[in-house]
């Protein structure tokens, strides 16, 4: 989520106060929201009775619901281990004895390198900074 951008976000999305290019349109809103009202009172359904009914018959979650297992995927006790014969020793761990490098040498921004060679050595000496 914090790699998307705003559009994505789901804060700052309801919507202010509705406002009306006019009176007459505000009337006519106002009208039409009662006449909706009414007709809902007709027919017997109420916004607020409607959801509190559909909660309070909802069949209750229960505690005792078990997981099965499919048909034709039971175990896979039948199933034999591979027996490859070999192990996993660890390998010896790769130690320097310092008899290669002769030393460490500056070059760009503090980068160490190693020296292996007088060689090596010199030609680091003489680069440019």
């Amino acid at each position: 989520m914090h790699l998307e951008g705003p559009w994505l976000s789901t804060t700052g999305k309801q919507k202010g106060k509705k406002k009306f290019a006019s009176a007459e349109q505000a009337r006519k809103s106002r009208d039409l929201d009662a006449s909706w009202k009414e007709l809902l009172k007709k027919h017997n359904v109420e916004a607020e009775d409607r959801k509190r009914n559909r909660a309070m018959t909802a069949a209750p979650l229960s505690s005792t619901y078990k997981l099965t297992i499919p048909e034709g995927r039971n175990t896979t006790a039948h199933l034999k281990s591979v027996d490859t014969g070999g192990n996993a020793t660890l390998k010896a761990p790769k130690v320097y004895t310092g008899t290669m490098v002769k030393g460490i040498a500056t070059m760009h921004k503090s980068n160490a390198v190693p020296v292996f060679s007088n060689e090596e050595a010199v030609d680091i000496a003489k680069m440019r900074r």
